[in-house]
Parts: C-alpha cells; structure tokens; sequence
C-alpha cells in the first residue's frame, strides 16, 4: 500500500487520498496549539511559502494525544491562521499513536521509526515524504522548520 492510498480529513469534514499530491514533496506534521512547539507553526508555514511553488505541500494533522489541542480541527485551524497566519492545509483532530491512531501515522511511523521506536513522542513530529510517495526523514518535535529546509531544497533538486 503507498502512502497515496491514505484517506484523511480537512479540517471542513471533507475526505480525501494523499494520492491529491502524487508528485509532491510533503511535509507531514502533528500538531497542537497549546503545545510549547506552536511557534514552530510559523516556521512551518514560512517554508510553504517559500517552497509552494516548486511544489512543496505542508500538511498540518492537529492532536490532541498530548492534551494539548483544543475542541475540533476546525477551532485548531482557525487558531493556526489567526495566531500564525497559516495556509497550509490542515485537518480534522487525529490520533497519532494506540489503536485509534491514523492510518496515515501508522505508515509513517513504519516507514520512519524515531529514537523511541514507531511511537511518536510529542507533537510537532514532522515527516518529510518524497515526490514518489517514499518518507525520507523523521524529525524530532526540537528540530524546527528552519533546519528542513535543506532536505526539502535538495529533494525539489531532484
């Protein structure tokens, strides 16, 4: 199974393939408002616009696995745009870990296990996904957006 079959959410309800990107460098993040990380949403969407137009997709999961989110996806979006300036897509409320934990993380997790094996530690764990649908890295919650952008510039290289 590749990692376009995944079916996820938008914030709006409205489900959708990662098979939408094929093609696409992505960015595959956790995230949480209320998380100390939250400012990284600002670096985040900073390498969306700079990177967008080469064809780099950030892709923004809140969670609220951590207790650190608020209600619902659409409160979390709003939050992202109004605090950060967010307009990169993002999504329903997700789990990221046990049983209940989206497929799509469950994937990437396989693909890239962290320094705590598949579990993912906290939020703002980033994916970064080739053009071919491969996970090319896994980033720990500390590593702020900045510090992709290399990876990101060499994959839209190739």
């Amino acid at each position: 199974m590749s990692i376009y079959d995944e079916q996820v959410t938008l914030e709006d309800g409205t489900d959708y393939t990662l098979a939408k990107y094929a093609g696409h460098p992505l960015l595959i993040v956790n995230t949480a408002t209320k998380c100390g990380f939250s400012p990284q949403f600002a670096g985040l969407e900073a390498l969306y616009q700079e990177y967008k137009d080469q064809g780099l997709v950030v892709l923004g999961f809140p969670s609220d696995q951590f207790h650190q989110e608020l209600a619902d996806g659409q409160a979390a979006a709003e939050a992202c745009r109004t605090t950060y300036g967010v307009t990169f897509p993002m999504h329903s409320l997700v789990s990221v870990n046990g049983d209940d934990a989206l497929p799509l993380f469950d994937a990437l997790k396989d693909a890239a296990p962290g320094a705590l094996g598949k579990a993912i530690k906290w939020n703002f764990t980033k994916f970064l996904v080739d053009q071919n649908g491969n996970v090319v890295k896994r980033y720990a919650p500390k590593t702020t957006p900045d510090k992709i952008a290399p990876d990101i510039a060499k994959l839209l290289a190739n």
